[in-house]
Formats: C-alpha cells, structure tokens, sequence
C-alpha cells in the first residue's frame, strides 16, 4: 500500500511518501514513489504515484523516454502546470489501454499520481490526477491532497494546516499525519522521501530520505505521543450521566 501527501501553502509546496509496496504479508519491498524533475531556474516538479506498481512505473518511464529522446509534448515542453497534468493524465491512460482493451479490466490497473511545481512566470500548483486521467487543482481552502492510505493522517491535516501555515509547520504537521498512519496501517512503511520547494526559487531541492532510526522523526513522534496522552487527561472529566 502507499501513503502520499502534498501541500501548495503561500511559501511553498510540501511533498512527503512512504516507499512500501506489498502483494499479500510475504512480499514487501521499497520502491520510490516520490519523483523530482526539473531545469534550474526555469521550472521544479514533483509526482507523487499510488497504485499498480507497474502502471505508475511505467508512467514516468514514458514521461522520461520523452525527455530523453525530445518527443514533444513533454513535462519540459509544455507552457503551463495544467497541460501537465493533462499530458500525464493522457500518458496514464495510454499505459492502461495498451496492457488491455477490455474496460471492465481497466481497473486492475489504476493508479493515482500527484503532479506540484512551478514554472517561471506562473503561480505555483498542484494536481491530484485520477486513475481516468482527469485532475483537480488544490486551492487555498483546500490547501493539500492525499493519495493511498489517508484515512489515519487526515485528521491532523483538517484540525491543523491551513494555507498560510509556516513552511517548518507544516512539515511537522505532514511528518506528525505520517507518524499516525505509520502506526495504525502496516501496508505503510519507512523510509519516507520528503521534498521541500520554496515558492518562486525555481530551484531543483535534493530532497531528505527519512529512515526508522531518523532522530528528528522518532523525537517528533515520542514528543506527538506525550502532547496527545497530557491533552487527554487535562479534558474535562465526563458528567456522572455519561457514567450511568
């Protein structure tokens, strides 16, 4: 199973995934899901995939066989973030149809991918693309998307972030929503890959690889469990009719 999240808040974009894969308990292994594409000072990308493992490779395979063989359109060709997501929404849909014709198969196959960045001249964005190829943008009410295993890291998200949220806060808040999937779904498991994209820098981050033993990571979620267990017992205490 796969846990991916991405945020577009006023100072930048915020992307962080699990690297688990499973087919039953007996076959689990690594693999990335979170992908860095870019030209220095011109234009950052980010795709983040959930799904059949061989879809979403595929996927950015083709998107790099047209990079590295200048088949146009491409992810460095087109004008804007939408006609990117547009193109891999029209690439996802091309790798289903040619594993099979048969539309009530097409399901086995699906995936879902979030596609962030920037291009010069233009607004940051991010997409949430549907295994049929079609896309939603996040806006500033709904500042992130998640794709995979979310139902146990989306509640710190609606209580806590907004748009305007500190870069450092929110990275926090995704790390604390990942630390709770972490421990109430085994499908989910480190390392985690983390990218961080300051708004209008145009510039390609590195990126951070997050492992089990990460001292940050296992401080914030020691500190996450203390918080959680002294605002428990400072609730007030129930009325005697709830104890009837």
């Amino acid at each position: 199973m796969t846990y991916c999240c991405a945020l577009r808040l006023k100072d930048g974009l915020v992307f962080v995934s699990d690297t688990r894969t499973n087919a039953g308990v007996d076959h689990i292994s690594v693999f990335r899901k979170l992908y860095t594409f870019g030209v220095q000072g011109e234009r950052f990308i980010t795709i983040q995939t959930s799904g059949n493992l061989a879809t979403t490779q595929a996927v950015i395979g083709h998107l790099n066989n047209h990079l590295e063989l200048k088949q146009e359109p491409n992810l460095y060709s087109v004008n804007t973030m939408f006609e990117m997501a547009e193109l891999i929404g029209q690439t996802l849909r091309k790798v289903i149809a040619d594993v099979t014709t048969d539309i009530n198969e097409h399901s086995n196959y699906y995936c879902s991918l979030l596609l962030g960045g920037q291009i010069q001249g233009a607004d940051m964005q991010l997409y949430n693309i549907y295994p049929q190829g079609n896309c939603i943008n996040a806006t500033e009410d709904t500042p992130y998307f998640q794709i995979g295993e979310s139902k146990y890291g989306k509640p710190i998200l609606d209580r806590a972030l907004g748009y305007e949220m500190p870069l450092d806060e929110a990275v926090r808040c995704c790390l604390i929503s990942f630390d709770s999937t972490l421990r109430s779904n085994v499908s989910v498991g480190m390392p985690l890959d983390m990218v961080i994209y300051k708004k209008d820098s145009l510039d390609i981050p590195h990126g951070k690889r997050i492992y089990q033993e990460d001292p940050y990571f296992r401080q914030l979620s020691k500190q996450w469990s203390d918080i959680l267990r002294r605002g428990l017992q400072s609730l007030p205490i129930p009325t005697d009719d709830y104890l009837e």
